[in-house]
């Protein structure tokens, strides 16, 4: 039997890599463990078979130690979109893109662990414009620099039900009469999650995948314009945009983080600077097909989630 310790298994990804494995004629061969720092949350996961939720802070390092004796793969799929403004990035982001993977990288090679998936950001890179791309840059390097040849995913942003990216613009158009938006030429490549959940499966089967990066994109690119256009009426409420002038944008940015989970920071807008695409014919790993956006959004946009 296989056993894959998964960090983040009770998040939006981790959902849907659960699931793709269950799916598999192979899924009787694993055994999931899935630390979560409160289990009364994600108890609905433990009645898939061969998965093991275990109340634990990964981000204490002894703690995330006894949970790799034994076994044969390490997920990583923890990461934040927003943190305070700092340098060279905020302390949150310090935090869990680049510390969490010194200490997955510190325990996994004290227990010979030598399997690592990690999920990172499209277009990631030291010189990026924001703390976000920067510090999953820097993420990637500590792992890298460990020597654990690990298998990073850098997808864009990610879409299916249950996101917080096209169902946060359907709930919008519930309440605002307009949509006054910021970067409206921003370009996304938006991939459906369960296709980054194929993929993330697959390089299990791929011992080539080791030490190799893969963008993760769909097969169209769209502005954010279009995005948010797209996802209000298709919610069954279309709402005219309104484009902000880089000056309100950000002073937009900056009163919004005030709120508890911001939709919008100005580490955000410093991300957008960067187009969030592959390319017109890009395609995933391991022969698969990217699936379409309008083949699944309308699914669940249609009835957004409150």
């Amino acid at each position: 039997m296989r056993r894959i310790l998964l960090l983040g298994g009770s998040g939006f990804v981790g959902r849907a890599l659960l699931a793709e494995l269950m799916r598999r004629p192979a899924s009787a061969e694993f055994s999931i463990t899935v630390p979560t720092r409160r289990r009364e949350r994600a108890k609905d996961l433990t009645v898939l078979p061969n998965v093991e939720l275990v109340e634990a802070d990964v981000h204490d390092a002894a703690t995330l130690a006894r949970l790799m004796v034994g076994q044969d793969a390490v997920v990583n799929l923890i990461g934040i979109l927003h943190d305070g403004e700092g340098e060279p990035y905020g302390p949150g982001f310090a935090r869990v893109h680049v510390d969490l993977p010194r200490k997955i990288a510190v325990a996994a090679k004290a227990a010979g662990v030598d399997r690592v998936l990690h999920v990172s950001a499209l277009k990631a890179a030291a010189d990026a414009p924001s703390d976000y791309l920067r510090s999953k840059a820097a993420g990637e390097a500590t792992l890298r620099e460990a020597g654990l040849e690990p298998t990073i995913f850098q997808p864009t942003v990610i879409f299916g039900a249950g996101d917080a990216f096209l169902n946060l613009f359907a709930r919008l158009a519930r309440i605002a009469p307009f949509f006054p938006l910021a970067s409206p030429q921003a370009r996304f490549q938006p991939v459906w999650v369960g296709d980054v959940a194929a993929s993330l499966a697959d390089s299990l089967w791929h011992p080539e995948s080791r030490s190799q990066t893969y963008a993760l994109c769909g097969p169209r690119q769209y502005t954010l314009a279009e995005l948010v256009a797209y996802a209000a009426a298709v919610s069954g409420r279309p709402r005219p945009i309104v484009s902000l002038p880089a000056a309100a944008a950000w002073w937009q940015a900056r009163l919004l983080e005030f709120l508890p989970n911001p939709p919008l920071t100005r580490d955000n807008l410093r991300s957008m600077q960067v187009a969030s695409v592959c390319g017109e014919h890009a395609c995933l790993p391991f022969g698969r097909v990217a699936t379409p956006l309008e083949a699944i959004a309308p699914d669940y946009l249609a009835c957004p989630r409150q």
